[in-house]
């Protein structure tokens, strides 16, 4: 291979390698950009579960309440009851 041809295949090798730069560059932005948009996405979801944490709490409290309620019901009842059967008789 003489020096000119040599000369040719290292200014092609050049221009492909500044592309591959470039090309590369241009992936490493596309890849910051997701990483921020995947972070607030995160810090998005992060909110959404302390709400539905929260949401969790206070339905956990009705659940309470309304066992009270149906054990108030029952007793409730329970003293009805004799007065209906007295009645009926």
């Amino acid at each position: 291979m003489d020096s000119e041809t040599a000369e040719e295949i290292k200014r092609h090798f050049n221009v492909v390698a500044e592309g591959l730069r470039s090309d590369i560059r241009l992936v490493i932005e596309g890849l910051a950009a997701n990483t921020d948009r995947i972070e607030r996405v995160d810090t998005r979801v992060d909110r959404v579960e302390v709400r539905l944490d929260r949401v969790e709490v206070r339905l956990d409290r009705v659940e309470v309440g309304l066992g009270e309620v149906k054990t108030e019901i029952r007793d409730v009842k329970a003293m009805i009851r004799p007065l209906i059967a007295r009645s009926d008789a």
